[in-house]
């Protein structure tokens, strides 16, 4: 049986995929979540084998909340279910660890085939993500500029792009408003900009946030 927990903060959309699930004589679920620090309170319970977790949501999104979760849970398979265009986010969220990316106007089959090949300890990769993420073995110069972000990068980049302050952004994630401070100044040279409103503009324009 595989034990799966659903991180959606849409009420309707949790209750239709436990439905789907339980029709499937090989699924359960054991655990849902609204934001990223409910599904991080879920590890705890340690009843679950995959987490599909959606990207936008209040508070920590899935962004934070999977560097959270890969951090205290390294080996559980995180699929990403979101409504973001997967050229945006996929090959990005795939390198910080995420086991596979769906867009949630997949066919529902996709979404079976892809828990039950990252419970394998495989990566589940459509076609259209597999082309990006060869493209993304060329040269820096050919990538997008939040391509050549690191993960905690790619969080700092996130956050002020949404127009969180740095003093916000160090509480919640535990640091120090120096260091991330030094973050948002290695964001700013490696994308080649300016200030906080250019990251906002980059990030509308890129389809990164809404």
């Amino acid at each position: 049986m595989i034990r799966i927990a659903i991180v959606d903060d849409h009420a309707v959309v949790r209750a239709g995929l436990r439905q789907f699930f339980a029709d499937q004589v090989d699924l359960r679920v054991t655990g849902e979540a609204a934001n990223g620090r409910e599904a991080v309170e879920l590890l705890r319970g340690g009843e679950i084998d995959v987490m599909l977790m959606d990207l936008s949501m209040p508070g920590q999104g899935g962004v934070d909340a999977l560097a959270a979760i890969k951090a205290r849970a390294p080996d559980l398979p995180v699929l990403i279910l979101s409504g973001l265009p997967e050229e945006h986010y996929a090959t990005a969220l795939l390198k910080q660890g995420a086991s596979g990316y769906l867009n949630k106007d997949c066919d529902p089959e996709d979404i079976l085939r892809a828990i039950r090949t990252v419970v394998r300890g495989r990566k589940y990769i459509t076609p259209a993500v597999a082309e990006r993420l060869a493209d993304s073995l060329s040269s820096n110069a050919d990538k997008p500029q939040h391509e050549l972000l690191s993960e905690r990068e790619f969080q700092v980049f996130l956050r002020l792009a949404k127009g969180e302050t740095i003093g916000h952004m160090a509480d919640s994630m535990a640091l120090s408003v120096k260091t991330v401070s030094t973050y948002r100044t290695r964001v700013m040279e490696k994308m080649k900009l300016a200030t906080n409103s250019d990251l906002t503009y980059y990030a509308l324009k890129n389809g990164l946030i809404q």
